[in-house]
């Protein structure tokens, strides 16, 4: 069976088993069993699963292959079963099909055609991890301790097959305003509310000077407020949430600094770890996509990349903008191409013709 066709039957049944992030058992068990039917041993930490190549020399450099195969909830908008795997007009359905079942396959087939290579110049290592959609610390922050030194990564999320150099990063703060509470109908009282109304205000109107130049800007959104309980009671307290997506000429401290001080709120990070991350446009494996066609970018989106202290490149077959949406697809062409694709970059990388 050609690479593709076995891509393309794996997919099916990653797809048919629900794995939400922190429920991946099911497929977990899926590709265990896939490597073991082509006598390829596994290591594993929690849902995470990995294999290296039969010829692994710990002299050699190693690259490592990434992809998740956790998904989101499917949203109320799927017109078809999220689990059924079925194809149309050269479509193949399902939640987690284009984010990022396709890629993630694509670079098994890739994996599993340089296997048994004996004269490889970098060791591959195929890392499938878990909680990928909601950055658990039980993913890719567990997975990647338990690995041999790792000199870059091909990190598989669906760019259209362009090449992302660099990542914005993520952080999420709860902000509190505090007031005293008043009866409504009196002047009494300092309404945390409005508080939070003017950093909101000032939230939305501020503009972050330092522009990267492929990333752009900093966008800062307010997504949550919270705030009161009864009609005739002013809040003493308000909470909302920022989802700040950060790019590589500010750290995340940097950025929690210049809103402690422009803003009333107290403001709380849930986490600093998920930072923007960046390869060199002259590093082999950017070259080597560059030679085989694609176009390179900033993603505003956020991959395991965000967890790696290594040079990564993200690319894959599908389209980021299906990822999360009803009735989620990826074209199989695209599956294919992304099998052809990630083996010509390698062969670039390592000098095979």
């Amino acid at each position: 069976m050609s690479l593709f066709l076995e891509a393309t039957e794996l997919l099916k049944k990653l797809i048919a088993t629900p794995s939400f992030s922190k429920e991946e058992l099911g497929t977990f068990s899926i590709l265990n069993t896939f490597f073991e039917s082509k006598g390829i041993k596994t290591h594993n930490i929690k849902n995470n699963i990995w294999a290296f190549n039969l010829h692994f020399n710990p002299l050699k450099p190693t690259i490592l292959l990434n992809s998740h195969h956790d998904t989101v909830q499917p949203n109320h908008g799927y017109t078809n079963n999220p689990f059924d795997p079925n194809i149309e007009n050269g479509k193949l359905f399902g939640l987690g099909s284009n984010d990022a079942g396709g890629c993630l396959v694509s670079l098994i087939a890739a994996f599993l055609h340089f296997y048994d290579h004996k004269e490889l110049t970098y060791n591959i290592c195929m890392l499938c991890t878990a909680e990928e959609e909601i950055s658990g610390a039980n993913g890719m922050e567990l997975a990647i301790k338990q690995l041999p030194n790792i000199d870059f990564a091909l990190v598989g999320e669906p760019t259209r097959l362009d090449a992302a150099i660099a990542e914005k990063g993520l952080i999420v703060v709860d902000c509190f305003t505090k007031g005293v509470a008043g009866h409504a109908a009196r002047e009494e009282g300092d309404n945390a509310l409005y508080k939070a109304v003017d950093d909101i205000s000032w939230i939305k109107s501020y503009h972050f000077p330092k522009i990267s130049d492929t990333l752009g800007k900093v966008k800062m959104t307010a997504t949550v407020i919270q705030s009161g309980k009864q009609h005739n009671v002013l809040p003493d307290v308000c909470h909302f949430v920022l989802d700040i997506r950060v790019t590589d000429v500010y750290t995340n401290a940097e950025i929690i600094e210049i809103l402690e001080h422009n803003l009333q709120a107290e403001v709380k990070a849930r986490s600093l770890r998920l930072s923007s991350s960046s390869i060199s446009e002259n590093h082999p494996i950017v070259l080597a996509a560059i030679a085989t066609g694609s176009n390179i970018y900033g993603s505003p989106t956020l991959s395991d990349q965000a967890l790696l202290s290594i040079p990564s490149l993200k690319m894959g077959p599908g389209d980021s903008a299906r990822s999360h949406t009803a009735d989620e697809f990826i074209y199989l062409h695209e599956i294919e191409k992304g099998i052809e694709k990630y083996i010509l970059c390698l062969n670039k990388v390592m000098n095979i013709e």
